[in-house]
């Protein structure tokens, strides 16, 4: 048992009386003030939080895909364009030398700009084990529209 005239134990409990008789509780005003500057910045962290994260997987995203691997294609292949009624044909003449093997790319005379190249023109006959076909015929057989 503790002994009643313990002379620490008497101290300890004329502290504790004088404490609280000095303090006061604060004002509501006051207690509520102090709770919105907590869920405020409660908030303010979150959302920091939430932007790091999104930061963060984005780069990780960037650092993981493939770089820019050129100019993109078009979906489709263009449409040849029509030639022009001014450009005509040179007049053929026996003293021109036969032209060369070497294909060279045609070139498009559409006014639109960056316009892609053609590709160039198979002017060999295809050959064929299982039958004759005439040239400029493909012999696989088209598959219909889609």
């Amino acid at each position: 048992m503790p002994d009643p005239h313990d002379p620490l134990r008497s101290l300890f409990q004329e502290a504790a009386s004088a404490g609280q008789s000095a303090s006061t509780t604060p004002p509501v005003s006051l207690i509520e003030r102090r709770g919105e500057r907590h869920r405020r910045r409660r908030i303010v962290g979150i959302a920091a939080a939430c932007l790091f994260v999104l930061a963060g997987s984005g780069a990780a995203l960037s650092a993981f895909l493939p770089g820019d691997s050129g100019p993109t294609l078009p979906a489709t292949t263009p449409s040849p364009a029509a030639p022009s009624p001014t450009s005509a044909p040179p007049p053929a003449s026996n003293t021109m030398a036969p032209p060369s093997n070497t294909t060279a790319p045609a070139r498009s005379t559409s006014a639109l700009p960056n316009s892609s190249m053609t590709p160039p023109r198979n002017t060999a006959p295809p050959s064929s084990t299982t039958g004759s076909t005439e040239p400029g015929m493909s012999p696989t057989p088209t598959q219909p529209p889609r």
